[in-house]
């Protein structure tokens, strides 16, 4: 369809946030009875610090049975972490956080999203569309079992993640510059996902349009207990009315509440076990006043990292923009072509297992 060749979203790190900083992060990202103050996050003006190689602790030698008094002691190698891995960071930033008590039928945590990501009508936009169906499916199983011989102590629940709302480029009749995409489209991707007993997102890209007047519209698959929701910050572009594409968006607090408490109505109205919410970050200015967030027994919120690059930079815009600001859950996005077109590896699952917290959401794109 032409006006999903006429533009086509994507994550770009902006300049000013391709530093490189410090980065170190606890566990499984989740909830605990910690409840501790987020420190300030790093400026572009801190000390710039990177590494590449991921180290384990260095044992010392066993002591002999007998040391002179004079001999001093060998002491043990500090642990050297990547951007993002460090616990003691994580804890200090207030991980694991204190979250409301898990209701029954809840996904997380004791499972871990794997979702693929994108359109049917399009290839450029993500995994979802990229390849015929069949293919994609077997695709989304392998790395399902990806996962989980990375990490077998957490099953794995695959998903796919429709883009069903999609920024334009070009205004259109009701100049809100994007475009609902047909319930038809929309059942056909969710059989497609309870063929292969995944779960599926709705995602939404507002454009110049509100959040409060766009969902609504997807109460109809919402009700379903196996349809969550995945907003956009990138492009909800209300204040700045540029044009998507031209600049990043962003979602506050209470446009993040709003969703979470429709969501959460919704549970109430139709008996269903709590929902997933995904919001994608990338920069700092793509959610404000993070602390203001509230969290639901009903709703589980994941904040997901969303930018492609580098390792090093996807470490780092991790570190910044999802640990040092904790909310509930993380994620973490992986772009087949994005991360790799400037000759980077894209990063493996025992890889990203190894920031702190460990993103318990992955998505393809």
């Amino acid at each position: 369809m032409k006006f999903l060749n006429s533009f086509v979203p994507s994550r770009v790190f902006p300049p000013q946030v391709c530093f490189v900083v410090v980065a170190v992060l606890l566990g499984l990202s989740g909830c605990a009875d910690t409840d501790k103050p987020v420190p300030q996050a790093s400026s572009p003006k801190d000390a710039a610090v990177k590494t590449e190689t991921y180290s384990s602790a260095v044992l010392p030698a066993p002591a002999p049975a007998f040391t002179p008094a004079s001999s001093a002691r060998a002491a043990t190698p500090a642990v050297k972490y990547t951007a993002g891995e460090d616990p003691d960071f994580a804890r200090q930033c207030g991980w694991p956080v204190k979250c409301p008590p898990t209701l029954p039928g809840a996904i997380l945590p004791s499972k871990r999203i794997v979702a693929y990501y994108g359109n049917p009508l399009s290839k450029r936009m993500g995994a979802l569309g990229a390849y015929p169906k069949d293919e994609m499916l077997q695709r989304l199983k392998s790395e399902v079992a990806a996962w989980q011989k990375a990490d077998p102590s957490l099953p794995v629940q695959p998903a796919l993640h429709l883009i069903a709302v999609v920024a334009q480029g070009e205004p259109g009749k009701d100049g809100k510059y994007r475009m609902v995409m047909p319930d038809a489209i929309v059942n056909q991707v969710y059989g497609w996902a309870r063929e292969a007993n995944a779960i599926l997102f709705i995602d939404i890209q507002t454009g110049h349009d509100d959040i409060r007047t766009v969902l609504p519209r997807f109460e109809w698959i919402l009700k379903n207990p196996d349809v969550h929701l995945g907003i956009d910050p990138e492009f909800n572009l209300i204040s700045s009315k540029a044009k998507p594409g031209k600049k990043i968006g962003t979602y506050d607090a209470a446009d993040i509440n709003y969703a979470s408490g429709y969501l959460k109505d919704l549970v109430t109205k139709y008996n269903l076990p709590p929902k997933v919410l995904t919001v994608h970050r990338f920069t700092r200015n793509g959610v404000t006043n993070s602390k203001k967030i509230v969290l639901r027994p009903e709703v589980q919120i994941v904040m997901h990292m969303d930018g492609w690059g580098a390792p090093w930079l996807k470490r780092d815009s991790y570190k910044d923009y999802i640990v040092s600001e904790p909310v509930q859950y993380t994620g973490f996005k992986l772009f087949y072509h994005n991360d790799t077109k400037k000759g980077h590896p894209l990063l493996t699952p025992r890889e990203v297992l190894r920031l702190h917290p460990q993103p318990i959401y992955i998505q393809y794109q």
